[in-house]
């Protein structure tokens, strides 16, 4: 689940993507960068503890074991950027092993005030914080503008966040990426791996529903910053795996035929009974499949940690 939303210029951003995304003839959609409000992010930080919800963990597990071994490979690192950071709370290792380098700079990239303050307060003692209130790659730009010539960084992008991406659009995304950054560049990149189809329903639709009041928050959020009037009764959270695309997928169902006002995105649209919002995918990977695509993106892969209590990987791109 991405750590994205948009920053309080970009609000037109905002209803110019509902609009496209709900006047859709066919499957309606939403970006799913819109959950992370300040609930949104209260709402992920909580189903990051959910015993059903691994990824988080074994995130936090590999990072925790490995973090000597990755400081190793990127001696003389001159900043570390992160990109959808949330909190930071995965970071602290990193910057642990990394603490030998006096003020190291840190840049977290989010759109959430709220957790990039966070970031601020609770890695402050390890880093000089520079949070940086922006999308991914307008804040990748920022961060890298002040950097030295010939000071390598590494970049985070953790949590497979890259899984919520389309498969076609994670190379263009990662070629973005490479395409600011030079050679000797890092790119620590974490993937969620295929692993049962149960566990990986479970983990998207937890017993307790905190995943689908995180999902039905996305409505609530158009109400409250785009004067929709939603009634968050009338849709339910359905998590679907799509075995030929390898992916999970969030869907919002409509229980009835319903017509819903947004005044901000200048809309009305109709629900029929059974139809659905589709609000992220999240793709599941295969090692040799992360391989070919750093390979494809302008990396190379040169160190892959692997977490077998739930199948993850920790991936270090090296640009080339």
């Amino acid at each position: 689940m991405p750590a994205q939303l948009y920053a309080p210029a970009a609000r037109s951003e905002f209803a110019l993507d509902v609009r496209a995304g709900l006047s859709k003839a066919g499957q309606k959609t939403l970006p799913c960068r819109y959950f992370y409000d300040d609930l949104g992010t209260a709402l992920f930080e909580a189903i990051s503890r959910l015993p059903e919800y691994g990824l988080t963990r074994a995130d936090e597990r590999l990072l925790q074991a490995h973090a000597g071994e990755i400081a190793a490979w990127l001696p003389g690192v001159a900043a570390v950027l992160e990109l959808g950071s949330g909190t930071g709370s995965k970071t602290r290792s990193i910057l642990e092993a990394l603490a030998s380098q006096t003020g190291l700079p840190y840049y977290p990239i989010d759109l959430s005030s709220a957790a990039l303050e966070c970031c601020r307060r609770e890695l402050g003692d390890l880093a000089e914080v520079v949070p940086v209130e922006a999308s991914y790659l307008e804040g990748l730009k920022r961060a890298l503008a002040s950097r030295a010539p010939r000071e390598p960084i590494l970049v985070l992008f953790l949590g497979s966040t890259i899984g919520n991406f389309a498969r076609p659009e994670m190379a263009r995304f990662l070629q973005d990426v490479r395409s600011r950054l030079r050679p000797g560049d890092a790119l620590l990149l974490g993937t969620d791996l295929e692993k049962s189809e149960s566990s990986m329903l479970l983990a998207y639709d937890d017993p307790l529903g905190v995943t689908a009041a995180f999902n039905l928050n996305l409505l609530a959020r158009i109400n409250r910053e785009l004067g929709g009037d939603f009634d968050m009764r009338h849709f339910n959270h359905q998590a679907r795996y799509n075995r030929s695309e390898r992916r999970i997928e969030m869907h919002l169902r409509s229980r009835c035929d319903q017509e819903v006002s947004i005044r901000g995105a200048g809309i009305v649209v109709r629900f029929q009974a059974g139809e659905t919002i589709w609000t992220e995918s999240s793709h599941k990977f295969s090692l040799s499949e992360v391989i070919t695509l750093a390979a494809h993106s302008g990396f190379d892969c040169v160190r892959q940690w692997v977490d077998r209590e739930w199948p993850f990987a920790e991936n270090l791109l090296v640009a080339d």
